[in-house]
């Protein structure tokens, strides 16, 4: 687009019908209705394009609004990207002349800012934000892993494992990690356990989360769906689901976990 605005041609506006601005290649807006005569408006220069009287026009528009005289008048032209309007409509967003000059000093002051805060140059900027998320990432590979550990009892350790009913059971609250951690967990205490149940709570700081695991062997005689629910009503939440060996849902009170473990206890009894 900047290439076509530094040609600095003429925008030419001329008044004719319809059907010979359709003849020259005049781009016509889908649905709109014309009139006798149209305006029709030219700029540009590109060969081969098959707009225009010689075929070489770039842009050639039925168009109402008011233009520049010539397209270097324009200066400048930045994109700021496209998004939709309605079905099949788009709205394309752009600065041009000075308020495009502003955007792209702002952009360049940011890329300075961003430079001076990951101690690079400009030009480096792209491979040190590289490395950074690659650093990033690899930390939180590690974290994920240490929290997994920690919530196994630790290298030497082990989650508490008591009988409930006959059941082997390992039921606790897990400090430090998310919801999407436990079915993972809960897979890794079963292989341990051997055949029982696990449910594990996740204190989020916000709603807790929990899960409920059965072995496969066990899964006749137990549902981790009776399970999870039993806990999160518990904790005063609702609903709950999944399979009979591993089941999901979300409390709303993780001071009443105890309870929660109280009450898998007492499902497992039944």
């Amino acid at each position: 687009m900047n290439e076509f605005i530094r040609q600095n041609g003429a925008v030419e506006t001329r008044i004719m019908t319809p059907d010979d601005a359709r003849a020259i290649g005049a781009q016509a807006l889908f649905g709109e209705k014309y009139g006798d005569e149209v305006r029709v408006v030219s700029m540009g220069a590109l060969d081969g394009s098959g707009k225009g009287a010689e075929g070489n026009t770039y842009s050639l528009e039925l168009c109402g609004g008011t233009h520049v005289r010539r397209t270097g008048d324009i200066g400048a032209f930045v994109s700021l990207g496209e998004s939709a309007v309605s079905a099949g409509v788009r709205r394309f967003e752009a600065l041009t002349g000075q308020a495009a000059l502003d955007y792209l000093r702002l952009q360049d002051a940011r890329l300075n800012e961003i430079a001076a805060t990951v101690k690079a140059s400009v030009a480096e900027v792209g491979d040190r934000v590289k490395q950074l998320a690659d650093e990033r990432r690899a930390l939180q590979n590690e974290v994920a892993q240490l929290r997994r550990e920690l919530a196994m009892g630790g290298k030497s350790g082990g989650p508490e494992i008591r009988e409930i009913g006959g059941v082997k059971l390992i039921a606790q609250v897990m400090s430090g990690v998310s919801g999407k951690d436990l079915p993972s967990l809960i897979d890794e205490m079963k292989l341990k356990i051997g055949s029982g149940a696990v449910v594990l709570i996740a204190d989020t700081g916000a709603k807790p989360a929990v899960a409920a695991g059965v072995t496969a062997d066990l899964t006749g005689r137990i549902s981790a769906v009776t399970l999870v629910k039993a806990a999160a009503e518990a904790m005063g939440g609702k609903g709950g689901g999944g399979r009979p060996d591993m089941a999901q849902a979300g409390g709303a009170d993780i001071g009443l976990a105890d309870a929660a473990l109280k009450a898998v206890e007492a499902a497992l009894e039944a």
